[in-house]
């Protein structure tokens, strides 16, 4: 599993840095929340990284507004991958934490024109909990919802 490897303070991170234009990238889209960039590893041609323009570290720390323009900028870029790089598919990924994968310290989503044998491999353990407990973290959620002021 990837390293949580950026820690740094707000403003200081190696995305605030690439917002804020000290350090260059390859910026393909950028409005008032979001920022796209070539990432700097591509693992298919056309690999972006769409981030927020504000240091939040996680999908946590994002108000309603910037999770909405994350997903909209990512469908922008998709769109326009599948255009400039035919693909048979696309991946969307974002992790939080070190548990989660996460290996940047500042909330980004990776969005990868798939290919068949790309190498990539998205696999994990299925489990089947069956109907009762499925149903009992179904009620376990909702009373989550019912308690969240959104």
């Amino acid at each position: 599993m990837p390293k949580f490897v950026d820690t740094s303070p707000p403003g200081q991170c190696i995305f605030c840095r690439l917002v804020s234009r000290e350090i260059p990238a390859a910026v393909v889209f950028e409005d008032e929340l979001t920022i796209a960039f070539m990432d700097l590893g591509q693992v298919t041609p056309g690999h972006v990284l769409v981030a927020t323009r504000r240091h939040a570290q996680t999908l946590y720390d994002l108000d309603d507004a910037e999770a909405a323009a994350v997903m909209q900028t990512a469908r922008r870029i998709a769109l326009a991958a599948r255009k400039a790089f035919p693909s048979a598919g696309l991946s969307l990924l974002q992790a939080n934490g070190a548990e989660g994968g996460q290996t940047v310290g500042h909330f980004h989503m990776h969005v990868v024109p798939r290919h068949a044998d790309d190498g990539i491999d998205l696999t994990w353990p299925r489990k089947e909990p069956g109907g009762a407990i499925l149903a009992d973290y179904a009620e376990r959620l909702k009373a989550a919802l019912a308690e969240s002021p959104h």
